[in-house]
C-alpha cells in the first residue's frame, strides 16, 4: 500500500558503481519507508500513471550518480522540480564503469541523504 504522506525518490540507475549506490539509497529509503520510489525511466518514457505521481506535488528526492544528473533531467521534462537533489560524486563516491558499489562508501552517502532530506 502506497503511503502518500512519504516523500517520493527517484534515483539513477546506470551502470556504474555510482549510479547503482544512487539506486541502492533509493530501494533502501523504499524499504525503509522513510520515502517511496518510483521509476524514474517510466518518467522518461511518459508512462502517464508514472507522470502523474511524479506531478503530484509531494516532495521529490532525486538522487543522480554522476554531473550528469539524468534523473533531475528527466523530472525537468515535466517541469517537476526535486526539493532535494544530490550528486552523488559530491559525497565523494567515484563513477566507475564495471564495478560494484562499495559498502562503505553506499552507507555513508544513504546517512548523508538521510540527515538533510528525513531527520531534522
Amino acid at each position: 500500500m502506497k503511503n502518500t504522506k512519504l516523500p517520493l525518490v527517484y534515483s539513477c540507475s546506470g551502470c556504474s558503481s555510482a549510479a547503482q549506490t544512487a539506486n541502492m539509497i533509493a530501494i533502501r529509503m523504499d524499504r525503509e519507508k522513510v520515502a517511496e520510489m518510483s521509476c524514474i525511466a517510466g518518467v522518461g518514457g511518459d508512462v502517464k500513471p508514472l507522470v502523474r505521481t511524479a506531478k503530484s506535488g509531494r516532495d521529490i528526492i532525486a538522487i543522480d550518480g554522476c554531473p550528469l544528473s539524468c534523473c533531475k533531467s528527466t523530472l525537468a521534462r515535466h517541469d517537476v522540480q526535486p526539493k532535494y537533489h544530490f550528486n552523488l560524486l559530491d559525497s565523494d563516491v567515484p563513477k566507475i564503469q564495471g564495478e560494484d558499489p562499495d559498502p562503505k562508501l553506499f552507507l555513508d552517502a544513504y546517512k548523508q541523504i538521510l540527515e538533510l532530506t528525513i531527520v531534522k
